[in-house]
Formats: structure tokens, C-alpha cells, sequence
């Protein structure tokens, strides 16, 4: 069992998370999430369902996998409480929310939201590297056929769980290998170089967590396919700096647009501007943002919420 920090609620934050209903990798029946997850050279198929009310909120976690040894098991919490925002305290946000009418309804709306977090930075980057200039739904096809085709994956009874891919799943690739899938040949040479940087130790994901922003935007941008807004994409949802809005995606500013009834379209000067008198909470905001756009789409309605 987890405890999350008050309030909490798993559907509004799974869906922060997966942002599509075909996400094949973290998967969302209405009640349960589902995800396989690799540690230690096991994959480990995770389900999440919440015990409890938003105010006292319980997390019962299952895990299924041959051979899975006891040891595992602390981990596979600190990667379910981190991926979840199960830890975070956002009382402060809910303060500061209670202060802006504007602000408030959206926070009430979606009270119990925590900012999620991809479980590696890897994924994080081939999330980001993956999505640029296209569609959010193509690039969920795009994801999802990489974990299909290279990802660890457990036949469960008439469907089967993929894991998202890992360095060492796609390393010895060639870039033929992954356009093959639909993905450009430049994003094909991001991946498989991000990919080898990792297993050959020159990047180590870890290494960046203790830095400043300024730093970690400066290295990121460094990898080939990675620019401003790959790189804040990754600092928010992969190393969950909810104090960053990625100000040069053209979705989500096209959100904090539609939610301020702006007429005129916003630069990203425009953005941090704006975004100033919420901070340091702008990125807490985006993923409100996002929920609200997929309710409008109709990706979901407020029934399975």
C-alpha cells in the first residue's frame, strides 16, 4: 500500500500521464492502472487502484512476474510514487490557487491532480524527441510502436503488456530499424545515439537531478534532436520541475491561450510573462491545461472522472 499525500486522485493524474486513450504502455481501464515495468532485467506488470476518497486516499499496488525476488520491491514503489507524484505536498498551490478566481476553478476542477513522471529521463527524451512537430496523437501511435516492436512485454491472458523500450533495447539498432516504424530518419539518429550515450555511461540520467536549471537545459540541448522545448518537456515531466512550462509547446500554449480568452497568440517571452504570477507552479499548471484540452476534445468526459 501507498499513502499519498491529500488530496489525491489516480485517474486524473494516470491521465496526465498517458495523455491518449491508445497508449499502450500505461494503461488505464476506469479504475486500475496498468504498466510494465523493467527492473533488473524483469519485466514486472504493475496495476495501481485507488482505496479511498480524494482526502484519504490509499494506493493498493499488485505486481505479477516470473522469478520476481522480494529485493525488487522497494524499488518498484519508489518508481510508482515517483511516476504518480504521490510525495508531492501542493498545499501551497491550493493556497495560492484559493487567491485567484480564475485559478481556483480549474484547481477545484481537478483537485487531487499530481504532476506525473515518466519513470527514467530516457523515456522522457524519446517521449519528447518522438512528438516534435507532429501530432500528440501521432506521436502516441509512434511510442507505441517502438514498445511494441523493441519493448519486454508479457502475454496476459487475450492482451498482451508492452514496457517501454530500454537504452539497451534500442542501442544496437540502426536508424533504418526505427524510420521503418514512422519516425524520421533524424529522430531515428536521436534516439539510437541518446540510447548508446546512456549504456556506454557518457550520459548518466542521475548526474543531472542535483543541477540547476540553466545547467540541465544547457546539456540537455546538447544531444542531437533536442532543443528549448524538448528540453524543458523533459525537465517537467521527466524530472518533475513543475516550476518549468515548456513555453515553445505550441499545444500548451494554445491551452493557457484558450483558458485566459486571449485573442492574440502568445510568444514564449509572452508565455513567462503571464505564467510569472503563478509561479512556482507554472508547470502544475500545464498539466492542468492538458486535462482541461482532453475533456474538450472528448478524449474523456467528466463521467469517467
Amino acid at each position: 500500500m501507498i499513502k499519498p499525500v491529500a488530496p489525491f486522485r489516480l485517474d486524473l493524474t494516470v491521465w496526465a500521464l498517458r495523455r491518449r486513450a491508445n497508449n499502450i504502455v500505461d494503461r488505464w481501464d476506469g479504475k486500475t492502472y496498468g504498466r510494465l515495468l523493467t527492473l533488473d532485467g524483469h519485466a514486472v506488470d504493475v496495476s495501481v487502484t485507488q482505496i479511498g476518497p480524494p482526502n484519504d486516499p490509499e494506493l493498493k499496488i499488485e505486481a505479477a512476474c516470473t522469478g520476481f525476488v522480494s529485493i525488487l520491491k522497494p524499488a518498484l514503489v519508489t518508481i510508482v510514487e515517483q511516476m504518480l507524484g504521490t510525495g508531492r505536498n501542493l498545499s501551497e498551490f491550493y493556497a495560492l490557487a484559493s487567491g485567484d478566481a480564475q485559478l481556483a476553478q480549474l484547481a477545484a476542477r481537478f483537485c487531487g491532480l499530481k504532476p506525473p513522471r515518466f519513470p527514467t529521463l530516457f523515456e522522457a527524451l524519446v517521449n519528447g524527441i518522438a512528438c516534435q512537430q507532429i501530432t500528440l496523437t501521432l506521436g502516441i501511435l509512434l511510442l507505441n510502436k517502438l514498445a511494441s516492436n523493441y519493448g519486454m512485454s508479457v502475454r496476459k491472458e487475450s492482451t498482451t503488456a508492452y514496457a517501454f523500450p530500454r537504452p539497451e533495447d534500442l542501442a544496437g539498432l540502426e536508424p533504418q530499424d526505427i524510420r521503418r516504424l514512422g519516425l524520421s530518419n533524424n529522430k531515428a539518429r536521436a534516439i539510437i545515439e541518446l540510447a548508446r550515450m546512456i549504456t556506454d555511461k557518457h550520459l548518466i540520467p542521475e548526474d543531472l537531478e542535483a543541477l540547476d536549471d540553466e545547467t540541465v537545459l544547457a546539456r540537455l540541448c546538447q544531444l542531437r534532436g533536442v532543443g528549448r522545448w524538448t528540453a524543458e518537456y523533459v525537465m517537467l515531466r521527466g524530472l518533475g520541475r513543475i516550476h518549468l512550462f515548456p513555453g515553445d509547446d505550441m499545444g500548451a500554449r494554445r491551452n493557457l491561450q484558450r483558458w485566459l480568452k486571449l485573442k492574440e497568440p502568445m510568444s514564449y517571452e509572452d508565455v513567462r510573462r503571464i505564467l510569472s504570477r503563478w509561479e512556482p507552479y507554472s508547470g502544475f499548471l500545464y498539466f492542468h491545461l492538458l486535462l482541461d484540452r482532453l475533456m474538450r476534445d472528448g478524449i474523456y468526459d467528466e463521467k469517467q472522472l
